[in-house]
């Protein structure tokens, strides 16, 4: 009995010593499933990623373990029709596999909320300001700067509109505006969010970074990209019938570079920009037939300096 006691307990910790060691790996896999990291916040959301995939791995190798183990060393004889032996409820046991998955989720939880704090994104709940009553009043929080500046780092401010259904970025240190989105790598990036419709969602997956942008509200975002490239920048929020047309170009260079940007874009004189959304509308009520129901008309293409 002793020894068939000590082989089951060896049976499971080496089992649960390859199950641990597999996840860890397949949780260091995870961040090659990702696009390279373009900013500084980046590791944030793929450390969680990691760890969500380490963690959902572990699940996975050790049930699917337990029944391999069970189906090839439990199970009946052949032509063994019997039932298999009255075992009553387990107080202990049911406690213990109560008590883990609450544990798991706790964990996930906060480590998500410790990353969302620590990027300092906001929501639009926390922008909401409605005349509830007292006892309602904690549930929105009051609107203030996103993050707190960092003592002697350069912080480059540059302002963007959201609109149907185009983006459209101003430099004030140039006063040009622009339909790409050109920065520094290595310095601070502040953007001072506007939507001058509806709801729209900043979104640049290779940062990791997503924010709401509210209409009737200016929202501060920073974020330092590291990254030189081209990246893209799309509406995560479905914003009308044009959104999927609402994607914009993301230009990272050195700190040079973009100061020659800047130079040359300040020389262009300012010109309607392309628009897809714009011309697609055109297209479609040119139509003798109409189709479908009827659409919102898209913003006027934006004037630019520089349209990529």
């Amino acid at each position: 009995m002793n020894i068939r006691l000590i082989l089951n307990l060896l049976t499971l910790m080496t089992g649960g010593l390859i199950v641990t060691i597999t996840s860890i790996f397949i949780g260091k896999q995870a961040y090659s499933w990702l696009p390279p990291q373009g900013a500084a916040e980046s590791h944030l959301v793929d450390d969680l990623f990691s760890f969500l995939v380490t963690l959902g791995a572990f699940i996975f190798l050790a049930v699917i373990s337990t029944v391999l183990y069970s189906v090839t060393f439990h199970r009946a004889k052949s032509y063994d029709l019997n039932d298999g032996p009255h075992i009553e409820g387990n107080v202990t046991l049911e406690v213990v596999w109560t008590i883990i998955p609450i544990m798991l989720v706790l964990w996930i939880g906060s480590y998500s909320y410790q990353v969302y704090e620590e990027m300092a994104i906001q929501g639009p709940a926390q922008l909401v300001h409605l005349h509830n009553p007292m006892e309602m009043e904690t549930a929105y929080a009051e609107e203030k700067a996103v993050p707190i500046e960092i003592a002697g780092e350069p912080l480059e401010k540059i302002d963007v509109l959201a609109k149907q259904w185009s983006w459209v970025f101003h430099y004030p240190e140039k006063d040009i505006t622009s339909t790409e989105l050109h920065l520094p790598s290595d310095r601070r990036i502040r953007l001072a969010l506007q939507s001058e419709d509806v709801l729209h969602g900043f979104y640049i997956p290779a940062f990791r970074l997503k924010q709401d942008i509210v209409p009737g509200k200016t929202i501060d975002f920073e974020f330092t990209p590291i990254r030189p490239g081209k990246y893209s920048l799309t509406d995560s929020q479905y914003s009308g019938t044009y959104f999927a047309t609402m994607q914009a170009n993301v230009i990272v260079e050195t700190p040079e570079e973009y100061h020659e940007w800047l130079e040359k874009a300040a020389n262009h004189i300012p010109t309607p920009a392309k628009n897809q959304a714009a011309s697609e509308y055109a297209q479609t009520s040119n139509q003798s037939i109409k189709t479908g129901w009827e659409r919102v008309k898209p913003a006027a293409p934006p004037v630019v300096n520089f349209s990529g």
